[in-house]
């Protein structure tokens, strides 16, 4: 699990007056997708994209918070308004405040633009839903860029925050360039700030088979209160002051919650694992921390570990489709693949739009040899996401098979224009052009998906035949014995053996 910082800045809005009415009703998604739609704005400059929020109007200027690396570094940046006006920003105007990843910009307009009504983001408690606004970046398949508006839960909202400020956690999907863009509560309420999440593109977690994706629901946010406490030194007054709070001295499971999604990111998966059971201790039915200690279980191979993990979240919560998925991802790796797309299908049939679990069981599916069956759920899976890199390879690999070799090179070459960085498409590529009698071409894919993962035993084992093709014997033979060492790392006896009696065989 990694995190994608936007390039460009995104902008959140805070209201001029906090109320707090003593009842609060909830207002339906359609209604806060209205509120979000009005406030955000694109933040626009010729290196990227952002999102941000506008939180105060006098005479004509319009105050937009956003996230600070958005506007990091000087630039000419115009902020569109949801009316399509644009508005040159000046520079001269951002404030950055100290120590937390927050910024406010200023443009003029003499239109009349909504400000966000500022909510309380200590309210904001594990299970309260979420939702974030802002404008992804355009992409290889998606050329134009659209306002985006997702829906999630909170997931965690520490009392000692990560480095620059980040405390709130949720679970929408975000994209990038949704940085800086407003989380609202279920009120219309502005409670955060969004900053980081994780993104598909880094989802990679199967050495078995990367195309296999899993996601992690850890995407980060700055709570309101924090800019609140903060803006006065920023010298920024927008006439809200922040709620008085008692300082918390219990230990908080949110915060070791938040702690283990940062070590997890780091690649510290012993230690997110450590930090998500301290998190379960203090709260026995916190079902995100089972399941995410799932992941940094699977992650250290412990596929049994990782199966018990998310069977505790299922029973806390029947009804959630990410622990289904993800105990299908631990049950394909165990070898029960049917037991892998039995789970999928029920992730499915709990969320219809659930892609990963579309792309998942079809990798389970191609791997029995279904290619039709395959082909259908990467199909879906791209309908629900036309950006999905994996689905795409996923389903090069189903055409492969099935002896479509130009549909298949077809489907990498999506893949990569989508993520250049995916080395299974290069992989599965090389072998279709070496097979259509591109061999050198084929050399070529399996050289830049071995730069891009060095361990990729496959694209070893690949290279290794295509060398003895073209009649390069000796390095045939230093490929192979480097796929079969990685074999052996990896606990692959079976393809180690495979592999050192046709190495033996190229010796004779």
């Amino acid at each position: 699990m990694k995190f994608d910082y936007a390039i460009a800045p995104v902008i959140i809005g805070v209201s001029i007056a906090l109320v707090q009415p003593e009842i609060a009703v909830a207002l339906s998604s359609t209604e806060v997708g209205k509120v979000a739609k009005a406030i955000t704005v694109l933040i626009d400059n010729k290196n990227g994209i952002g999102s941000g929020v506008i939180i105060q109007h006098q005479s004509d200027t319009y105050t937009v918070l956003t996230a600070k690396h958005v506007v990091e570094a000087q630039a000419q940046y115009e902020i569109v308004t949801p009316d399509g006006q644009r508005y040159q920003l000046n520079y001269n105007t951002v404030k950055k405040l100290p120590e937390v990843d927050l910024a406010v910009v200023q443009f003029n307009s003499k239109q009349s633009y909504p400000v966000a009504k500022i909510g309380n983001s200590d309210a904001a408690a594990e299970g309260a839903t979420a939702y974030v606004a802002g404008f992804p970046q355009a992409t290889a398949a998606i050329s134009n860029t659209i306002y985006n508006f997702t829906d999630g839960r909170i997931t965690a909202n520490a009392s000692k925050a990560l480095r620059d400020g980040y405390a709130l956690v949720y679970s929408n999907n975000t994209l990038p360039g949704m940085s800086g863009g407003p989380v609202l509560n279920d009120q219309g309420e502005l409670v955060g700030i969004h900053g980081r999440g994780d993104t598909t593109e880094n989802f990679q977690v199967s050495e078995q088979n990367p195309n296999i994706v899993i996601k992690t629901g850890f995407n980060l946010g700055i709570p309101i209160n924090t800019f609140l406490k903060l803006s006065t030194q920023a010298g920024v007054n927008i006439g809200v002051s922040p709620p008085s709070t008692s300082v918390a001295t219990a230990p908080k499971a949110d915060n070791f919650y938040i702690q283990g999604g940062d070590k997890y990111d780091k690649g510290d998966f012993k230690g997110a694992a450590a930090d998500y059971t301290q998190a379960i201790r203090l709260n026995p039915n916190y079902l995100n921390a089972y399941n995410n200690r799932g992941l940094a279980r699977f992650n250290l191979g412990d596929f049994q570990g990782a199966v018990d993990d998310y069977n505790k979240a299922l029973k806390i919560n029947p009804k959630d489709a990410e622990p289904y998925n993800n105990r299908g991802l631990s049950r394909y790796n165990l070898g029960d693949k049917q037991g892998a797309i039995a789970d999928y299908s029920q992730a499915i049939k709990l969320n219809s739009n659930y892609a990963l679990a579309y792309n998942n069981r079809g990798i389970a599916r191609s791997n029995l040899d279904d290619n039709q069956g395959a082909i259908a759920d990467f199909n879906q899976a791209l309908r629900i996401n036309p950006n999905f890199a994996e689905a795409y390879s996923g389903r090069g690999l189903a055409r492969y098979q099935l002896k479509d070799k130009q549909g298949a090179v077809a489907d990498y070459n999506q893949a990569i224009k989508i993520n250049p960085k995916l080395a299974p498409a290069y992989t599965g590529r090389g072998i279709a052009r070496s097979d259509l009698g591109d061999k050198q071409g084929a050399i070529a894919d399996l050289n830049q998906a071995l730069q891009l993962n060095p361990n990729f035993a496959p694209a070893y084992t690949l290279r290794g035949i295509t060398r003895y093709q073209l009649g390069d014997k000796q390095g045939a033979i230093a490929d192979l014995q480097k796929a079969a060492n990685l074999n052996l790392e990896q606990g692959k006896t079976d393809d180690y053996q495979q592999l050192l009696e046709l190495i033996k065989k190229l010796r004779q």
